[in-house]
């Protein structure tokens, strides 16, 4: 399996960059990362720090820097290194600039500003975590969305990114020959999705995940056949309940959350 290193520097809380790189990783599912990360980057000295743990640790490079003297360093030191930098934020900082005719502000962590949008966000953030794999059902019906599937059909990626646009969503793993919890088939408010994937597609990501983990990979849960039905058994239970699927082969994190906030603001608009 091939292996990357990604160093994501921020002067903020480094959200942008986790977006972005859950964004970009989930078309490499076959690479391993390892991820070294910087959050309130503010002076040269803790640029020099981070340089010399690139230095000792080579791999790519993103930043989101909006002190250009800060940017300045890190290009050039990494430049020296011949590592790959790309700077997210003042390309489009810059361009916009120009575009409105107006010198932009050079405030660190301004992208995050304690407002209301902020708060719901971090709220929905919470929410997930609370309610990930199946936890604390007994509040599951304040959810506004949750996600049923067997294991790696990326419910959890794909939560994490509906927080970050305001969505508590909640995911609930379908094992074989489970019976739905009474929770989730009582929930009213929430809008249920099944996930879905294809099973020899999936039997390559379980098989990763268990090789990377040190586990036996001769187990059921990589056994085609077994797989197989595990996927047929789920796409019985979303027909029986109607509720919409969502087949997630070929799709980034990104694609099948933006499918759900369709379906999410259709019922919104239609409520029944």
């Amino acid at each position: 399996m091939t292996s990357l290193v990604l160093h994501k520097i921020s002067d903020s809380t480094g959200e942008t960059l986790d977006v972005v790189a859950r964004a970009c990783l989930v078309q490499f599912p076959d690479v391993e990362v390892i991820e070294q990360r910087w959050t309130m980057v503010r002076n040269q000295d803790q640029i020099d720090d981070i340089l010399t743990e690139i230095s000792n640790n080579p791999g790519f490079v993103i930043f989101t820097l909006v002190d250009d003297e800060l940017t300045e360093k890190l290009v050039h030191g990494c430049k020296r290194l011949k590592m790959p930098c790309i700077d997210l934020l003042n390309p489009v900082l810059g361009q916009l600039g120009n575009y409105l005719g107006v010198e932009r502000e050079h405030r660190p962590g301004s992208q995050h500003v304690m407002d209301a949008d902020y708060f719901s966000k971090i709220a929905a953030l919470h929410f997930v975590l609370a309610h990930d794999d199946g936890q604390s059902l007994h509040d599951i019906d304040d959810a506004d969305v949750v996600l049923m599937g067997v294991s790696r059909t990326t419910k959890t990626p794909t939560c994490i990114y509906l927080a970050n646009r305001g969505i508590k969503a909640a995911n609930v793993p379908i094992m074989p020959g489970m019976t739905l919890p009474d929770e989730v088939l009582q929930a009213a408010r929430p809008v249920i999705i099944g996930l879905t994937k294809d099973p020899r597609r999936l039997v390559q990501i379980r098989r990763q995940r268990l090789k990377m983990q040190g586990h036996n990979e001769e187990t059921d849960y990589v056994d085609p056949d077994a797989v197989a039905q595990e996927i047929r058994e789920a796409k019985r239970m979303y027909e029986e309940h109607k509720w919409p699927t969502i087949d997630v082969t070929r799709k980034s994190v990104e694609e099948t959350a933006a499918t759900i906030l369709q379906l999410f603001n259709g019922r919104l608009d239609n409520p029944s």
